[in-house]
This record gives C-alpha cells, sequence and structure tokens, in this order.
C-alpha cells in the first residue's frame, strides 16, 4: 500500500538520494494516480518544481523532477521522472509502474 503525504504532514527526507527512475509517464498521469504533489511550489534552489512524498512498505521514497528549471516544462512534457530513498527501490517503482499503469487502463474504459 502507498501512502502519499500532504505538505503538512510529510516525513523529513533528508538524507535520501536517487535511487532509480521512473520514465514514460508525464505530470498529469502522476497526479491521476498519486493525487497532487506533496510539494507543489519550486525548491528554494529551483532545482525541483514538484515532489512527491511517498511511503511504502514502511519505507520513504520521493518522486520529482530534477533541474529542469522550468515548471511549464515539467508539468507539460516531462516524462522521465527521479525516484529517491534510502535504499533499492525497484520494488516500490514496480508497484508504482502497476497502479500507473491500471489508472491508464481505467482511463480507456
Amino acid at each position: 500500500m502507498m501512502q502519499v503525504f500532504d505538505e503538512m504532514t510529510a516525513p523529513s527526507v533528508n538524507g535520501t538520494f536517487l535511487v532509480g527512475k521512473l520514465e514514460n509517464y508525464s505530470y498529469d498521469a502522476l497526479v491521476d494516480t498519486l493525487g497532487e504533489p506533496t510539494f507543489n511550489e519550486p525548491s528554494g534552489d529551483g532545482k525541483t518544481q514538484v515532489e512527491w512524498v511517498v511511503k511504502f512498505d514502511d519505507q520513504i521514497f520521493t518522486i520529482y523532477d530534477w533541474k529542469t528549471y522550468d515548471r511549464d516544462f515539467t508539468l507539460n512534457q516531462l516524462d522521465v521522472w527521479h525516484v529517491g530513498g534510502k535504499g533499492k527501490a525497484t520494488v516500490f517503482i514496480q508497484a508504482l509502474e502497476r497502479k500507473l499503469l491500471r489508472s491508464e487502463q481505467a482511463e480507456i474504459l
């Protein structure tokens, strides 16, 4: 089960680092599946425009754009997302991809 946090309830993500990538999914697909991003404003240094903080199997992961420096690009064209965590993310990414595919299939029906 995945729990997506809002900005007020998100745990610290200090110490997370790039552990994988999620490819071929748009911002809209992520919103349809996960809801609005946890952080929906550019980071202080501008390196991320949006970020989801997700708990999966008692681990915290992040999904974010990285150094696009362009919110319009992130929202409308980006299809490669960084996945952050503190360890292996393979199972999390596979579970998220299955969830995204189910969401896409539901839209077709």
